[in-house]
């Protein structure tokens, strides 16, 4: 699709956009119809946000930023039918979104539609559409956690992520597991000048670096400009096995802005006190007690088969 190409492209389910408890306690209690009734009803009932509402909010802004490259994309992914998603878009026009593209799959699959679309990341609150995605290897994370505070005057978009399992593959985890810390540490070191294979979301996180080219530029002719994207990298390995991170970043050409290697330390004090806007990881352990904190999980590798 010649409008997608070179765009960051992000598909977005209802249930991460929006929160749709109530929505989906009808579903859940009474069936498809009475949900469609119900919807009905309510259409002109504006959502309220939910957990990805403020990363995708500041993602679409980059659009404004730079509007001569329109770099980003949001599009809609919905098993509603076109009728019942209405009150969904009625929803994004309230609040000024950006998002005119949809795609409706009524008791549908349409996990295979989303190369069709140029899809970098899919994010939704249904945990099976994300494992199918992640199945067919297309980039996708469950969105968990509580919202955040979307205050205007958080000028900056913080994205985060773990390392082994998100951005790069999962093999030196598999080594953690079966062998213990130590090998895992011996292993690093004699790979430390190879670069891991790439991760469910090793695309996303290059394409972002073609937007930081874009601040960097818009800083060189402007003084004035501060950057709006901050990324950052959260994990929990240290000293040594850190060299084979900074190996992989360098050899995939990516700069972060940040980067924590804490060495089994907790994270949640690291993610609360730097409060990005969305938070990447592979183990729902690392997610659990984090609050006010966006949290994704990326249910990629062996150590996420059910």
């Amino acid at each position: 699709m010649k409008k997608l190409d070179g765009k960051i492209v992000i598909g977005i389910a209802s249930s991460a956009l929006f929160d749709l408890a109530a929505s989906d306690a009808v579903f859940t209690s009474k069936g498809p119809a009475a949900y469609k009734r119900y919807q009905e009803r309510h259409i002109d009932k504006v959502l309220e946000p939910g957990v990805a509402f403020p990363f995708i909010r500041r993602f679409l802004r980059l659009n404004q930023i730079f509007p001569e490259q329109q770099p980003v994309e949001v599009i809609l992914f919905s098993h509603n039918s076109p009728e019942t998603g209405l009150r969904v878009f009625r929803s994004i026009r309230h609040y000024g979104l950006d998002i005119t593209r949809g795609s409706f799959f009524p008791g549908g699959e349409f996990y295979d539609f989303l190369p069709v679309f140029n899809v970098s990341l899919f994010l939704s609150g249904n945990e099976n559409d994300v494992r199918e995605s992640i199945k067919r290897g297309h980039p996708a994370g469950l969105v968990i956690g509580s919202k955040v505070d979307d205050s205007a005057g958080d000028d900056e978009l913080r994205i985060a992520f773990d390392f082994d399992g998100v951005i790069a593959d999962d093999a030196a985890e598999q080594v953690y597991k079966e062998r213990g810390l130590d090998e895992f540490q011996v292993s690093e070191q004699k790979s430390a000048a190879v670069a891991h294979e790439s991760g469910p979301l090793a695309r996303l996180v290059r394409q972002l670096m073609a937007i930081r080219q874009l601040e960097v530029a818009a800083e060189a002719a402007d003084r004035t400009y501060r950057r709006f994207i901050k990324t950052a990298i959260i994990t929990a390995r240290c000293a040594p096995a850190h060299e084979r991170v900074a190996t992989t970043l360098r050899a995939w050409g990516i700069e972060i802005d940040y980067a924590f290697f804490l060495g089994g330390l907790a994270k949640k004090p690291v993610l609360e006190k730097l409060r990005p806007h969305l938070y990447f990881d592979d183990q729902i352990a690392h997610l659990e007690g984090v609050d006010g904190v966006p949290l994704v999980h990326v249910p990629f590798g062996r150590l996420n088969e059910k």
